[in-house]
């Protein structure tokens, strides 16, 4: 009889685990940690509690693997952000931050207060992620020319937090994000 470690998931499956991670996320944001359910992560899934269980045995095993999940798709589209030819480069590192925070102004916001609240239940992905992002950054400063690009990033770094806790939307995270990216990178 095959057992787990036999069994290779086709894209079908990868495409439904992600769906399940994304509605994790949105769960955890919208109820906390402790007061979400698998069966509330369930619900929101569209799946069977016993097929979310078959997908991660257990509560801690879910968060880990959507803040796991989610740092892995910022990072993605930030880096993709970061890399698109023809775009200036203030234009690229406000993309990227929109990838990397923005999406976190509005309905989402209180994912960052779960994974913050919770460090212990985080795997190395979700604690090394905004070293990561900041790397990124860091490299496309340089890459760009910029005479101090560890302390632009961590500067910017700084203000995307402090705008993300200011700001009621996107938009106005997105907006006021341009304007410290063209202050900080003009030189």
């Amino acid at each position: 009889m095959p057992t787990s470690a036999d069994v290779v998931p086709t894209p079908g499956d990868a495409a439904r685990r992600d769906a399940v991670l994304e509605s994790a996320l949105r769960t955890f944001a919208r109820f906390g940690y402790r007061k979400t359910s698998m069966d509330d992560v369930a619900r929101e899934a569209a799946i069977s509690r016993p097929g979310l269980y078959f997908l991660f045995s257990s509560k801690p095993n879910l968060f880990r693997a959507a803040a796991d999940h989610g740092i892995e798709r910022d990072l993605r589209d930030a880096r993709q952000a970061l890399l698109a030819p023809g775009r200036p480069l203030g234009e690229r590192i406000a993309a990227a931050f929109d990838c990397w925070a923005g999406r976190y102004v509005g309905p989402l916001q209180d994912v960052n207060a779960v994974v913050r609240e919770n460090p212990d239940l985080l795997g190395p992905v979700a604690r090394g992620g905004p070293d990561r992002f900041e790397r990124l950054l860091i490299a496309a400063l340089r890459e760009a020319g910029d005479r101090e690009p560890e302390a632009v990033a961590q500067t910017l770094v700084s203000a995307s937090i402090g705008i993300k806790h200011q700001t009621a939307s996107r938009d106005e995270y997105r907006a006021r994000m341009a304007i410290a990216v063209e202050l900080l990178t003009r030189r």
